[in-house]
Parts: structure tokens; sequence; C-alpha cells
């Protein structure tokens, strides 16, 4: 089994890492070589509980270390996903150490958890021991997304069997009131990031988190070694983009075709 060495890989050096939104293996097979690891995103991404598998499945393939995002809390998603065999769980608005203690119960075997036995892929490719205590375990990571995780991040950090804090700056924007279709400074939440960066350094966890180029060397700078730092959505629409205005450039036509399409959402 290669899952702790998801972890040993993270505390050695920073490993970028890429989002993956969209349901499609394919994607995480043509891209996913120039990463480290893969957040398959079932929370807010298009990948469901059913089909998160075949996104692990594409990391296995390519050798790349697979994290996926549960949608919540509940227990009986985050056994389902633990059965794809990723190396990495994370979830999302954990706000205190009560709650980082049910995940880790719900996500751990017994004696340290009540997680069930019997992942049909686990058993596949490890055998019947891959639950023995010796054997090494997925990673168990907690989103800090809100002004009382972050007061918190201590407490979290200090639970046995959480692996990883991963800050997360965009609903702690809109809790602090902040619009979301506005840019934010690199240094917007710096207090709060060197804040989550600590609380795991102290207890020996790795710290993790989305940054932009401009705020990578920062990042790393107060310790964390979990970095996403692109995904399939920007990496498909800036490059459509800037092609695609390359293209009318040429061909002196600066305006996109005027046709029918869904309204805008968004």
């Amino acid at each position: 089994m290669i899952l702790k060495s998801f972890k040993n890989a993270m505390e050695k050096r920073p490993l970028p890492g890429f989002l993956s939104m969209y349901p499609a293996p394919g994607i995480i097979e043509r891209i996913g070589p120039d990463w480290d690891w893969c957040w398959i995103d079932t929370q807010h991404g298009e990948w469901g509980i059913d089909n998160a598998i075949q996104g692990v499945r594409a990391c296995n393939l390519i050798g790349i270390f697979s994290l996926v995002r549960v949608p919540g809390k509940d227990p009986g998603t985050i056994a389902k996903i633990l059965d794809t065999a990723c190396h990495a769980i994370m979830v999302p608005m954990v706000e205190n150490k009560e709650q980082a203690e049910a995940i880790v119960d719900a996500a751990r075997f017994a004696p340290l958890g009540h997680r069930s036995y019997g992942g049909r892929r686990l058993i596949d490719l490890f055998g019947r021991a891959y639950s023995h205590a010796d054997n090494p375990q997925p990673l168990i990571v907690c989103q800090i997304e809100s002004p009382e995780a972050v007061a918190q991040a201590n407490a979290i950090a200090s639970t046995p069997g959480v692996d990883a804090l991963f800050f997360g700056p965009d609903d702690m924007a809109l809790a602090s009131g902040m619009p979301m279709d506005q840019p934010r400074s690199e240094d917007c939440f710096k207090a709060e990031m060197a804040t989550v960066a600590t609380a795991a350094r102290r207890h020996g966890k790795i710290a993790g988190g989305v940054f932009s180029l401009a705020g990578l060397r920062q990042a790393v700078g107060l310790g964390y070694h979990m970095v996403v730092c692109s995904g399939d959505v920007p990496l498909l629409a800036q490059n459509s983009h800037t092609l695609s205005r390359s293209c009318r450039a040429t061909l002196g036509n600066d305006k996109p075709h005027e046709g029918g399409g869904i309204a805008s959402l968004y």
C-alpha cells in the first residue's frame, strides 16, 4: 500500500496538486501527470459519490495521489468514499474538536473508530488485511473555512487521527462580508493562514490550501505543503479564452456568435 507515502512526501517538500470538478477521468489521465496529486471534488464539483471511484482509478493509473472531498460530515458518505481506496479524504466546514473527533470515528476502524469493514476495491487491491492498524490508512483532512474554525484550529489539529488542516478562503471571505466577485489581496487572510499553519506544525500535521502563483511562495513560507495551484476549470477556461481571442484577432472577428444558450446563472 502507498497510502502513507502521501503524508511522508508532503512532510519532505510541498506537493502541488490540481482540482478536478468535472467528472471526466480522461482529464485526470491527460493532465494529472503534470501534478503530484488530484483533488476530486464531490462537494461543489460535478463528481458524485457513485462515480468518484473512477477519478481515483485514473489517479492510480497515472501514479499520482488522490484526495476526495466529501459533501459533508455524514459517516456513511465518508465510509463509501474511503472504500474507493483514495489516498486522502477531505471534510468541509470543520469548526471544532468535537466535529473532528466524529470524522475520525467515521473514518477509522475499531478500536480507533467505527468505520465498517468490507470495501470491495480495497480487498481486491490490498487483501483482507487492509484494515490492520499497522497498514497505512487514508489521510483525514479537515477544512478550516470560518472565523470560528480558525479560532479552534489548534484544538482541531490536536485531534488524534486528523492528518491535515486545509484553509478555505472563500467561505472565510463570505463570513467576513466580502463580495465573492471581487479580487482579494494575497495578504487578505495572512494572519488566519498563519494561525492554521502554526496549529498544524505544533501537532505534527500538514497544512494545505489553494494558492495563486503570486501567493504560493508566501504560503510555503508559512509552512503549507499541501498546495493546490490550479484545476480543470481554470485550465480549460483560461486557455480557451486566450486561444479564441487570438483566433478572432487573426480572422478580424472580435465578437462571439450571438446564438442561443442558457442564461448566465453566476
